[in-house]
């Protein structure tokens, strides 16, 4: 019994979640007295199979096929790969990418695919669960299969900070040539903008209690003075007062930064699902009542226009 994990990279750089699915699949493979295999497609493999090396990773599967994703390929290669190695669950994350591939895979293999998932377990069969109703419910789903595909939400699980001594091989896997339909040109940040919020280590998050577009000028100041990365709620989205790639929560990113900041910032569960796996979290809010509280390491109960530029002092 094993686990096989996909990893998953753009632009020249792996995605969180691909370390964050070899803790997934460690502690799914001790569960299934198994070893815990993961996968790279396409991009620097070396490189990539250099960091999906770590502690726990029994064997690093390279694959040099490609430089960006591409779902005929993938669809051909983590066919391929889970035929050869035949794991107990296959781990793909829970993404754009993963999405695309995930069922045409698990398809293919006859295996049941369940999507989005939050925490998987193997004591007694294996179950997994996800959450619904905007996170306000979980539901536990039994697995009646000998095997099957997962995918895992990302920030979820924590990652594997300590290398590993796996063994890094190639496989070769051949492509039917005739079946890729597809070719990557390239791509484009939905909604524009050069930031990337799920790279920054400092996030400085603004809710609806800025009240009004013009006082966004302070949460600026405030993120400039520490270096961070300013990010938003929806409703400013909506309103137009940030661009929709600053977008934290459910119909936006999923960040983990190493500090998260909430001002203004109430907390509905649609909002946390996106931050609640951030290292610190810091939230300021007139609310004693308000959700952000209940998930945060620092509170600060007080009016933001009394709190940001008292802070923006001490930071300057």
């Amino acid at each position: 019994m094993s686990v096989l994990a996909i990893a998953e990279h753009r632009r020249g750089e792996l995605r969180p979640v691909s370390l964050e699915q070899l803790a997934a699949g460690r502690d799914l493979a001790d569960k299934l007295g198994g070893e815990l295999h993961t996968a790279v497609i396409g991009g620097d493999v070396e490189a990539f199979g250099a960091e999906l090396n770590r502690e726990g990773v029994d064997t690093v599967h390279t694959v040099d096929i490609g430089e960006e994703f591409n779902h005929d390929v993938y669809t051909q290669v983590v066919t391929q790969l889970t035929t050869e190695l035949d794991p107990t669950v296959l781990l793909m994350p829970n993404s754009v990418n993963g999405l695309d591939y995930a069922p045409a895979v698990a398809n293919r293999l006859d295996r049941p695919l369940v999507t989005d998932v939050v925490d998987i377990d193997a004591e007694d069969g294996l179950t997994a669960t996800r959450e619904l109703y905007g996170s306000k419910a979980e539901t536990t789903i039994d697995v009646h299969a000998d095997q099957a595909a997962v995918t895992i939400r990302p920030a979820e699980w924590p990652t594997i900070e300590t290398d590993g001594d796996a063994a890094i091989e190639a496989f070769d896997a051949t492509i039917d040539e005739s079946a890729v339909r597809s070719t990557v040109k390239g791509f484009e940040e939905v909604g524009g903008g050069d930031i990337d919020i799920t790279d920054a280590d400092v996030l400085v998050s603004v809710g609806r209690g800025i009240e009004e577009e013009e006082n966004l000028d302070i949460i600026h100041d405030l993120a400039e003075a520490l270096d961070a990365t300013v990010s938003g709620s929806r409703p400013l989205i909506d309103n137009g007062w940030l661009a929709k790639d600053r977008q934290v929560g459910q119909s936006g990113k999923v960040v983990t930064p190493d500090v998260y900041i909430a001002i203004g910032i109430s907390g509905a569960v649609q909002h946390v699902a996106g931050m609640k796996g951030s290292d610190t979290i810091v939230a300021i809010n007139t609310d004693p009542n308000a959700p952000i509280f209940d998930i945060a390491d620092y509170g600060i109960q007080d009016d933001l226009f009394e709190v940001v530029p008292a802070l923006i002092e001490q930071f300057q």
